[in-house]
């Protein structure tokens, strides 16, 4: 009995001792991570082309654990940080993938819709010493403050508002919404020279048209058609009351009335666009039998096997067509074929994406003789994704961050898709730095080996290399730089995503 008291004794001292029953500490709370970091983690999850190889992106690896995921999305300081720290090898893998906090100007870009003053040019160092830069168009926009003003290809230019250009300045002083004064240089050869003329300029709203030229030449009895085709963007444009996919196929129209034979399509400064727009141009070169394959899609392994359940394996094809949809402005349209055996492409290594994809897409079927020099290599398309709470499209009210990334591959119909060297031309030429000839020159370097060729002339290869490095051009600063997108991807159901 007493060894039973001093037990109960014991149990009171140590009871009674302070921390001698201690409380179990509080449950971490895990803050609920914002809807613009959920929105981005649950888009690259399911849409992302390389979500495989990127374990973080592993939808088992947070499923069950709610408070895992907010914890691991809470880590990025914000979303941007988020979305960059989620893509694969990003900048030598994925250099594409991006995204903006506002997606009315995302909309915008898409369009074609900019604020500028209506050029497109390069800029390079003035030598191998310093950082001073001198700016060459190449082309000026149709209905432009720089066509007004009288602008031109091959004008060059070196100061903004009396400063000299500078690989530090250049943004700051070209990329503006405030006026601006442009000074214009001669090229002797050797140095560049302030030759007094200057050029007051205002950035306007502009939606840029995709075909800068169309024309048919006359090279020894034999009729060609030419166009300058700089985007392929489906815009609807007020100025010409249609979208550019239907004046594209009004150019296609004009080119088979006027019995064309040859087509040279001039993609030298094409970074790319719709898929959807390649889709009708290749159409309207060769044939608007919708049975046969043009391109092929691939998805990552989720998407694959959606689409595979619920569409059928045709879903993964992009078949040449007869016709461009109606729109709210636009009626359904034939689509105008050339049929032609034979093309001349014109292309640089600023021809990406939705122009690699016309090239590689109508080789299986036609002759396609590329002139120039290497394109790009983007055999990548991207999707735009926003913030959609429900299937009608309603978008999150709370922000407006939006992303593109790379969501597709596309190959041709005979599987071939290993072009990210760039497709090499069949004649090779180039386009010097200064002196630039306008486009519909028959001396213009790369225009003038197609026609050479066209006439049988087996001329040397036409390269003159640049005197000065290139810095960059209006291409390499573009949001939408070597961009192309599809508007083909639905969205999955809740219980996939």
């Amino acid at each position: 009995m007493k060894s039973l008291q001093y037990f109960y004794l014991a149990l009171l001292l140590v009871l009674m001792i302070p921390g001698g029953c201690k409380k179990d500490p509080p449950p971490v709370i895990i803050p609920e991570a914002s809807d613009e970091k959920k929105f981005i983690y649950n888009a690259l999850s399911t849409y992302y082309f390389w979500e495989k190889q990127v374990p973080s992106l592993s939808k088992a690896l947070y499923e069950t654990n709610k408070d895992s995921l907010n914890a691991f999305l809470n880590k990025s300081s914000d979303p941007e940080a988020l979305f960059y720290k989620l893509l694969y090898k990003y900048g030598e893998v994925d250099k594409f993938s991006f995204i903006v906090d506002n997606y009315t100007e995302l909309d915008d870009w898409l369009a074609g819709v900019s604020k500028t003053v209506g050029i497109n040019f390069k800029l390079y160092y003035i030598d191998n010493t310093s950082n001073k830069l001198v700016g060459i168009i190449r082309y000026v926009y149709k209905d432009s403050p720089a066509e007004d003003a009288g602008l031109k290809r091959g004008d060059i230019f070196t100061h903004i508002n009396d400063q000299q250009l500078t690989d530090v300045n250049y943004k700051s002083l070209l990329f503006t919404n405030v006026n601006y004064t442009m000074g214009f240089a001669d090229y002797n050869g050797t140095t560049f020279t302030l030759n007094g003329r200057s050029v007051a300029l205002t950035p306007i709203e502009i939606m840029e048209n995709p075909i800068l030229l169309d024309t048919i030449m006359d090279v020894d009895g034999i009729k060609v058609g030419y166009l300058v085709y700089n985007g392929f963007t489906n815009s609807y444009d007020v100025k010409i009351g249609t979208t550019y996919d239907i004046e594209l196929n009004n150019v296609m129209g004009r080119f088979k009335n006027g019995n064309i034979s040859k087509l040279i399509l001039d993609l030298r400064y094409n970074s790319g666009g719709y898929i959807s727009t390649a889709i009708y141009l290749a159409s309207m070169i060769h044939s608007t039998n919708t049975s046969l394959v043009f391109a092929k899609s691939q998805f990552n392994d989720l998407l694959t096997s959606y689409y595979l359940t619920n569409y059928g394996q045709d879903y993964f094809n992009q078949h040449f067509q007869d016709k461009i949809p109606a729109t709210g402005n636009t009626p359904e349209t034939p689509i105008n074929s050339l049929g032609i055996g034979e093309i001349y492409v014109i292309t640089t290594s600023e021809t990406a994406s939705a122009s690699e994809m016309l090239i590689n897409g109508l080789r299986p079927y036609i002759t396609v003789k590329q002139v120039g020099t290497n394109t790009y290599g983007k055999n990548v398309g991207s999707f735009t994704i926003k913030d959609y709470i429900d299937n009608a499209g309603t978008v999150n009210p709370r922000h407006r961050w939006a992303m593109q990334p790379v969501v597709l591959k596309i190959a041709n119909s005979a599987d071939f898709s290993d072009f990210t060297n760039g497709l090499s031309p069949d004649i090779e030429a180039s386009e010097y730095a200064v002196d630039l000839l306008p486009f519909g020159d028959p001396e213009e370097d790369l225009l003038k080996a197609c026609l050479d060729d066209i006439r049988g002339v087996k001329s040397a290869a036409v390269v003159r290399l640049s005197p000065f490095r290139p810095f960059k051009s209006t291409s390499d600063m573009s949001p939408l730089n070597r961009m192309m997108y599809t508007d083909k991807i639905p969205p999955l159901p809740e219980d996939i995503r």
